[in-house]
């Protein structure tokens, strides 16, 4: 898949656990899991908001594009 989700990487600078930022933006663990894994078909701008507001990142720290 061309697109790459890097948010494992920003929550380990930020040092936070998958467990408190799900209860920060309001989803569950297991669809934050989802979202890590790259096996997530779409995420909300609103989620995506939320997750940049709890780490103090720009969506382009979190997801990248790479040709295949």
């Amino acid at each position: 898949m061309p697109i790459i989700v890097n948010l494992d990487v920003m929550m380990a600078k930020r040092k936070m656990s998958s467990q408190e930022l799900a209860e920060r933006v309001g989803i569950t663990t297991a669809n934050l899991s989802i979202l890590k894994t790259g096996k997530a078909k779409a995420v909300r701008f609103s989620t995506l908001e939320k997750i940049c507001d709890e780490l103090d990142c720009q969506p382009g720290d979190i997801l990248e594009y790479q040709r295949e």
